[in-house]
């Protein structure tokens, strides 16, 4: 199968299940995956070939985690290629591990065990950040993108239903001005897709697009990885390296996850935003950046605004217009048409003949609730694809664990999210008998935000503690 994106993949690990499964993740999203159980044969192979990312595992004696092995693997490989760009695995525990690799000249690590998207968008962020040859320390900023297949791929939404029509209408009404986005909804509702969207339709859309998963960046990696660092600005800093920041300067930049940070990253977020500017590591002189910002979250960012744990001033700055992805399962009619873009997806990558879905299977999708959204759909028609043995997919090929579905979540496709805001706070009201604080606790606000959301939605009756 040829592939649709580019780059020669190096996967170094001991474990043979890790290999196998990320050969088989990866295989037809990039020209060449190699891979190797034991480190010993990386300079043969790097005489071989250039790989765009080598991804590499610390540890590779049984019963040792010290990660000793990894960091003098990394110093080698950099010896015999100053300019791999290598992705370091690590455990939760080994975080200092990971920060010390990336010190010695890895560009990023990812933590075991790591999911398939995960991976994926690793190892495509590595080659997104892969700088001009002739010129190093000047951030990609005015060429096309490497990977325009995979722009054209995020360049349209699948959907038929009305909900989703006014967002793209809107995405439409504004991607081609420089405002601020902030997009909000549900984990796997495609959020960074809709970024895509924005980015595609904009004026920088022949620049760079840079995605920055906040939520599994590390405090202590956080201002080296979004402002960049100097050469000698921390021990084993042997290159001068710019920032996200600046690599997406006249582009688009992609702040996933905002509201994971905490209130000083988010100050330092914000001087960079309010100034159009940062300063490196290591350096006094600040750079500007020229960036279009779109920002994302599943987070409550007015309630914790209002519970101060989000700046009031930062939220201001990243949502000049609010975008909100609804859930699937309030637009059902989308299931079917997204349903089959992966169907054939997943048939090609597993090298499956045609499949289709039977029409009593398509029913069975369509009265499932989707906690997970698209992303959960996705991993369902994979693992259906996977373990199919005919060319037609029935109920019983999807497992999936329904349950019943609270009733104040059955709404009609239009309704707001107010109304579902509002039936929220009831529920909880009548639950504790009006007691604002359990009440608050439940929902997840503070007391005063709960207090000024009663008044707002007059439900005042419902709480004696207010009369």
């Amino acid at each position: 199968m040829k592939s649709d994106r580019s780059g020669n993949i190096l996967i170094v690990d001991d474990d043979n299940d890790v290999l196998y499964t990320a050969k088989l993740v990866l295989r037809g999203l990039f020209e060449k995956v190699d891979t190797l159980d034991s480190p010993g044969l990386i300079p043969q192979y790097l005489k071989k070939c250039k790989y765009e990312v080598i991804l590499l595992d610390m540890n590779f004696t049984r019963g040792i985690t010290s990660g000793k092995e990894g960091l003098e693997w990394l110093e080698k490989i950099l010896l015999i290629d100053p300019d791999a760009r290598i992705l370091t695995t690590t455990a939760y525990g080994e975080i200092n591990l990971a920060v010390q690799a990336m010190k010695m000249g890895a560009v990023d690590f990812i933590i075991k065990p790591w999911n398939k998207v995960q991976l994926v968008n690793s190892i495509q962020n590595v080659i997104n950040l892969r700088p001009e040859p002739k010129d190093n320390n000047k951030p990609e900023s005015n060429h096309l993108r490497k990977d325009k297949n995979r722009n054209q791929k995020y360049s349209e939404i699948i959907s038929r239903s009305a909900l989703m029509a006014k967002v793209l209408e809107t995405i439409k009404t504004i991607a081609p001005t420089d405002a601020n986005i902030l997009i909000m909804g549900e984990n796997g509702t495609g959020k960074e897709l809709a970024a895509w969207a924005l980015h595609n339709e904009s004026k920088r859309k022949q620049n760079k697009f840079v995605h920055v998963d906040l939520g599994a960046l590390p405090e202590t990696l956080f201002e080296a990885e979004l402002f960049g660092h100097t050469r000698g600005a921390f021990t084993d800093a042997k290159e001068e390296r710019a920032g996200r920041f600046e690599t997406a300067s006249e582009g688009t930049l992609f702040l996933d996850e905002i509201g994971n940070l905490t209130l000083p990253l988010q100050a330092k977020i914000l001087t960079a935003i309010q100034s159009r500017e940062v300063v490196r590591i290591g350096s006094n002189h600040p750079v500007a950046v020229d960036v279009r910002l779109i920002s994302a979250t599943n987070m409550p960012l007015y309630e914790m605004a209002d519970s101060f744990e989000f700046r009031q001033d930062l939220l201001y700055r990243i949502n000049t217009v609010e975008i909100i992805i609804p859930p699937l399962r309030e637009r059902k009619e989308d299931i079917e048409p997204i349903a089959n873009h992966y169907l054939k997806l997943f048939s090609d990558q597993y090298g499956k003949e045609e499949i289709k879905i039977k029409e009593d299977a398509f029913n069975k999708l369509k009265e499932y609730h989707w906690p997970g959204n698209i992303r959960e759909l996705a991993h369902a028609i994979e693992r259906a694809v996977i373990l199919c043995k005919t060319r037609t997919l029935i109920p019983e090929d999807f497992n999936l664990k329904i349950k019943s579905v609270p009733a104040q979540l059955i709404a009609e496709p239009a309704i707001r999210v107010e109304d579902y805001e509002k039936r929220a706070i009831s529920n909880a009201l009548s639950k504790h008998n009006g007691n604002l604080s359990k009440a608050a606790e439940e929902l997840g606000i503070a007391r005063s935000t709960l207090y000024r959301k009663i008044a707002h939605f007059g439900l005042e009756n419902l709480s004696p503690q207010i009369i």
